[in-house]
């Protein structure tokens, strides 16, 4: 391997950490050589005031100055011109109409309660950053329009989308790809919107955010059964619907109705979520603030399993308000590994074939 060589060699390792693809292979690269120990490297970015540009530049002399025969770096930063932003936005789509269509090999879990205050956005955001833990690649849609609290549990209120050209490139948080209507608006702005500029921004998310390849998308959705709901419905009939409720019978009572909506649209509840269990007591007693039941009666009338029972815990809570998921910042804490237990069953759960062709022909 010639010197040239082994400097793109090098350089294929250092990815764009918003799109997530080498940066050799996004065309940043125009021209790498090395000429008496000197890598001459002619970067361009993909935008002016790249947020990632230090962490680009970082890595590309790193990966340089580790070639053999390499004494020294000059690098030569840009940005791409407007014909190559669009050229490489249309490569980065591909021919997919949709993102997430039936086609798709990404697996879809939307996480529905009947009503607010079950704690599921603080259970979606952990569940988000645990299967990312594993490995896989993982994407968050917080679609609580009104009642956006994804960005702030996961630690990234305040940061903004990047954007290229009229793609929008979602941020990372602990190795998730997230998405929120609060990333959009000043400070604690409200949102006051009706259904048809909601059912627009849902579909925006679905199909201007650039999510890549992913293994499983995330669906935070609202409480109750409204117009969002409904969008997700007919956008993503092929979703997985998981319910979240507390132990509280009157809490699952309303929860049912998320999963009955769910079916009238087409997508599969898959199963129950039980949030707010017994809170363990250092006796070994377990205080039951919010009752008992709720998650297996609501189960046993949607005739599905309850797939996790997270027990009650103020460090979970107190997680979400710092923005440190509990997964990561104490993954020994029993609500951590209900949760850690929960990505486990999600991860190696098939994907329905439901809505999907196959590549199989009636012989004639």
């Amino acid at each position: 391997m010639s010197a040239d060589e082994a400097l793109l060699a090098a350089l294929d390792r250092v990815q764009d950490p918003e799109i997530r693809r080498p940066i050799t292979e996004l065309d940043m690269v125009r021209s790498a050589t090395v000429v008496n120990g000197v890598a001459a490297i002619d970067l361009r970015l993909t935008i002016v005031g790249c947020p990632a540009a230090d962490r680009i530049e970082a890595e590309v002399r790193a990966a340089a100055s580790a070639v053999d025969g390499v004494e020294r770096v000059d690098l030569a930063l840009g940005v791409m011109t407007v014909a190559e932003r669009e050229a490489l936005t249309t490569r980065l789509r591909g021919t997919r109409a949709q993102q997430f269509g039936p086609d798709s090999l990404t697996k879809i879990f939307a996480i529905s309660s009947g009503k607010g205050g079950v704690g599921k956005s603080t259970v979606t955001a952990n569940l988000a950053v645990a299967l990312a833990a594993r490995g896989l690649r993982v994407g968050l849609v917080d679609a609580d329009v009104f009642g956006f609290s994804i960005p702030g549990i996961l630690g990234i209120a305040g940061v903004k989308p990047t954007r290229l050209g009229d793609m929008i490139l979602p941020p990372l948080a602990d190795g998730v790809k997230v998405i929120s209507i609060g990333m959009f608006v000043d400070g604690q702005a409200a949102v006051s919107w009706r259904g048809p500029l909601l059912h627009r921004t849902i579909q925006q998310f679905l199909s201007d955010v650039f999510f890549g390849d992913l293994d499983i998308l995330l669906l935070d959705l609202p409480p109750g059964t409204g117009d969002v709901a409904i969008s997700l419905g007919q956008l993503l009939p092929h979703a997985e619907v998981v319910v979240v409720t507390t132990p509280q019978p009157a809490a699952a009572e309303v929860a049912e109705r998320s999963g009955i909506v769910a079916r009238q649209l087409g997508q599969k509840v898959i199963g129950v979520v039980e949030n707010m269990a017994g809170l363990p007591q250092p006796d070994g007693s377990v205080l039951e603030l919010f009752g008992r039941g709720g998650g297996e009666e609501l189960a046993e009338r949607l005739e599905v399993p309850v797939l996790a029972s997270i027990p009650l815990s103020m460090a979970l809570r107190e997680g979400g308000d710092r923005g440190a998921p509990l997964v990561l910042s104490a993954p020994t804490d029993p609500a951590a590994a209900a949760i850690v237990a929960l990505a486990e069953l999600l991860a190696t759960r098939e994907r329905g074939l439901a809505g999907r062709s196959l590549p199989f022909r009636t012989p004639r």
